[in-house]
């Protein structure tokens, strides 16, 4: 096999046609890999995403050839997944006010385009989700920027932007039942689609997890202030406490306490939503 790319977190190999995504344990903030790894991370995203990706079948199909034809060392935490022509662009769903979107409309009084009514403070629920897309940019080569409805039909076309929007809200809000029922909201997540060898538009990479969502506990919602984090966000606000770290390579070694406290997050979603015990 040939490793095509190795992310921060995932590493992509060539197997024939296929292509197997292999989940490790590392964790990135800021677009920074830190030292310390997270144990279970990888398959607790990869098992999650599975997880998912079977709930919402119906609503978009995905790039999954099969979760078990993979190397025994990767059992787990690596799927053989078919290549997508990936569409450069990352989906973004949005029913609450949080991170990067917060400080948009605290600056606009809207996201990516998208106005919101006055008054909204962090945690507050929007009227309606929104769609809050963003470049998708290489590794080393910048952040992500948000982008408005428009300049993403500039980018990949009138009726695959119009597509793209609509599959990221029904999943979100799809998403978002099937969560409420298990006393998570699920605030926002990312997307990421590709085209595949028959042309249709298809769901890759991963699906509503703690990497690329943010969870939060629904009975203890309260707008105007943090919420309990059940994602990678519990890592961000411990790094803001740093004082000698500016955001930039290389990333701090993380305490033993944090790193327990992040898994069991990862672990404590898992169960929440799928009702099986993680072994």
């Amino acid at each position: 096999m040939e490793l095509l790319h190795s992310g921060k977190v995932r590493d992509v190999y060539a197997d024939g046609p296929d292509i197997l995504l292999v989940a490790s344990d590392r964790v990135s903030i800021y677009d920074v890999v830190l030292p310390t790894p997270i144990p279970d991370k990888g398959k607790i995203l990869t098992q999650l995403s599975l997880w998912w990706f079977e709930q919402l079948a119906d609503v978009v199909p995905n790039h999954i050839i099969s979760s078990t034809d993979v190397p025994e060392e990767w059992a787990g935490r690596a799927v053989r997944c078919e290549r997508l022509d990936m569409v450069m662009v990352e989906c973004i769903a949005r029913g609450y006010l949080a991170g990067s979107g917060l400080k948009e409309y605290e600056r606009d009084q809207a996201i990516s385009g998208v106005p919101l009514p006055a008054g909204l403070i962090e945690g507050s629920d929007l009227p309606e989700p929104i769609f809050t897309p963003t470049t998708k940019e290489l590794p080393g080569e910048g952040h992500d920027e948000f982008m408005t409805y428009g300049d993403v039909e500039a980018k990949v076309g009138a009726g695959t932007a119009d597509e793209l929007r609509r599959i990221t809200l029904e999943v979100y809000r799809r998403g978002q039942q099937v969560a409420a029922a298990k006393g998570i909201i699920i605030a926002d997540t990312k997307l990421e689609f590709g085209f595949g060898q028959d042309g249709s538009l298809k769901l890759g990479d991963e699906l509503l997890t703690p990497d690329s969502s943010r969870f939060w506990a629904a009975d203890e919602w309260k707008p105007g202030g943090t919420q309990r984090y059940l994602d990678k966000q519990f890592l961000r606000n411990w790094s803001s406490s740093l004082t000698d770290w500016n955001r930039t390579a290389p990333g701090p070694e993380i305490p033993d306490e944090v790193v327990e406290a992040t898994r069991n997050r990862y672990i404590e979603v898992y169960e929440r939503l799928t009702g099986d015990t993680w072994r």
